[in-house]
């Protein structure tokens, strides 16, 4: 019997596995590794292998199945990226979360479109989370299953073990002490902002600390916040909901244009200055100090740090309350760093303004619950919320670099910005693209993502956001392949280009035209070169 007979009598005699009934036999040639991560994916869905299963040693599992280890250890390691599985020393491999329930079928052709058909309202977002897809890109959503349930539960222990009676009563409004000491040593470890526990407000979110602000400067007479353009439309939309006007500022690749601030004469201005959302630029030196002196002229500064704590291929940028505290209002949150259903947040605002944003935090509900103030305490000052940082940061650079390399295969021409921090991309299109339409079609086919002149109060380049913190690789993929469905691309080989000097050919696939072209005026921009305001990013030409 000649070596290959040998081999393939050898292999059909493989034995299968008990755990999960699993034969070799099934797996295509070359693709053992495929077939037994969708194996074991299927599995967790299914509640077959619930979380808190033990996965067999890779050892075992591979002579069970008579393949190498390698095989295993592969499928193991793609389940780990995907936030299902994780190492647990001498545990073994265990079964940490279960994924959402995959929508087998698009949703309805008519309903999906219309989110993107008109100009947002107040409840765009709530309509676009309520349409089903198979892969959510929407920016600013964190990875949820890779939430530390174990070290909260340890955490919770703690406190409940030790808290007293009166712990469990109301408690001022502005937080726990707890917490407030908590939060205003992490500022000072982690973003170089010097606080007293006493300046700490403890709030229901950003977006709580946005209403609690807007209220007290309109009460005071300060009706106008400047924005920057683009920039968030929830925030700007919050804003508009307690009746303050908010002019567009435009952002370049420098960040907010502070001259164009000063001759707006607005009295305030709110700013993402350590990763500019959605563009992810961050606010120079020169402009920082500009800004700053507009401020200690009169102007107020509120400092959304959003996005601060997920950088990946740059040097920490400092808090501008660090610098102002007189003159500037801090917020943050932990909704990108744990999970946004905790609501919990805070603020630093000016002495002047203090008072009043405590009276408006008591009248609006009295303060936020105590025993996730003090679970929220005890992971800061522990280390367990800095070793969970360090975590993410690892899984959302290969999620992000996955988002990169698809936008390279799928999109030619296009410009990702924003690729050193943060928990999305911007994409800036050539040619004559309707973003909107774009997302409309994407959604039809099972994929949510924003298109980016949603947050622009001018005309901007067309484009989308992308979010990839909550996204596994191979979905990431997928995901672009069935946007570039909608565009119109040639079959001619396409040149990417990242950074300078690495060069790399790829033959773009033909794709189906979803009428998402339209006139757009003034393009010049259709060779890899960004519009104005919009240099810097990576070029796939």
């Amino acid at each position: 019997m000649d070596r290959a007979k040998a081999v393939a009598v050898e292999e059909s005699k493989a034995a299968g596995a008990d755990f999960l009934q699993l034969d070799v036999g099934e797996a295509p040639p070359g693709g053992r590794a495929d077939w037994l991560a969708a194996r074991l994916r299927s599995a967790i869905a299914d509640g077959r292998a619930p979380v808190g299963t033990r996965l067999p040693a890779s050892r075992v599992l591979a002579a069970e199945l008579g393949v190498s280890r390698g095989v295993v250890t592969e499928a193991y390691q793609r389940l780990a990226e995907d936030g299902q599985v994780a190492g647990r020393g001498r545990a073994g491999t265990v079964v940490v979360a279960s994924p959402a329930a995959v929508v087998t079928r698009p949703p309805e052709p008519r309903r999906a479109p219309q989110v993107f058909a008109t100009r947002p309202g107040v409840d765009a977002f709530d309509e676009l989370r309520a349409v089903p897809a198979q892969v959510d890109l929407t920016p600013g959503v964190p990875d949820l299953a890779a939430f530390p349930r174990a070290a909260w539960l340890r955490a919770e222990r703690t406190v409940l073990h030790r808290m007293t009676p009166a712990s469990l009563g109301y408690g001022d409004p502005a937080g726990t002490p707890a917490l407030r000491l908590a939060v205003a040593n992490w500022l000072a470890r982690n973003r170089g902002v010097g606080a007293d526990p006493a300046e700490v407000v403890i709030v229901a979110g950003v977006s709580q600390a946005l209403g609690l602000l807007a209220r007290v400067l309109h009460d005071r007479g300060t009706h106008t916040v400047a924005v920057e353009d683009p920039g968030s439309l929830g925030v700007r939309q919050h804003l508009l909901c307690f009746g303050l006007a908010t002019p567009p500022i435009p952002v370049d690749d420098r960040g907010l244009r502070v001259d164009e601030l000063e001759r707006s004469g607005a009295p305030a201005v709110l700013l993402t200055p350590a990763h500019q959302f959605p563009t992810g630029v961050v606010l120079d030196g020169d402009r920082r100090r500009r800004l700053l002196r507009w401020a200690r002229d009169g102007g107020l500064v509120v400092e959304d740090d959003y996005d601060a704590e997920h950088r990946y291929d740059r040097p920490p940028v400092p808090a501008l309350r660090a610098m102002a505290p007189d003159r500037v209002c801090y917020v943050g949150s932990i909704s990108k760093l744990l999970a946004p259903a905790l609501r919990i947040g805070w603020m630093l605002v000016p002495p002047a303004l203090h008072p009043d944003v405590v009276a408006a935090k008591r009248a609006a509900d009295l303060g936020n619950a105590a025993l996730p103030q003090l679970v929220l305490a005890e992971l800061m000052e522990s280390g367990a919320l800095e070793r969970h940082l360090r975590l993410l940061r690892h899984r959302h650079v290969r999620r992000r670099d996955a988002m990169i390399r698809a936008v390279r295969a799928y999109l030619p021409g296009a410009v990702v910005h924003g690729a050193a921090a943060g928990l999305h991309l911007m994409v800036t299109l050539p040619g004559d693209v309707d973003d909107r339409a774009l997302a409309a079609a994407a959604l039809r086919s099972g994929v949510k993502l924003h298109p980016l002149s949603w947050h622009g109060q001018s005309p901007q380049p067309p484009g989308l956001v992308l979010g990839y913190a909550a996204t596994p690789p191979s979905e990431i993929d997928r995901a672009l392949s069935t946007v570039a469905e909608a565009l119109h691309v040639g079959a001619e080989p396409v040149q990417v280009t990242v950074g300078v000097g690495e060069r790399l050919d790829r033959d773009a696939r033909p794709r189906r035209t979803a009428g998402c072209r339209r006139a757009h005026p003034g393009d010049q921009w259709g060779h890899g070169v960004p519009p104005d305001g919009m240099t810097g990013g990576v070029v796939v030409r």
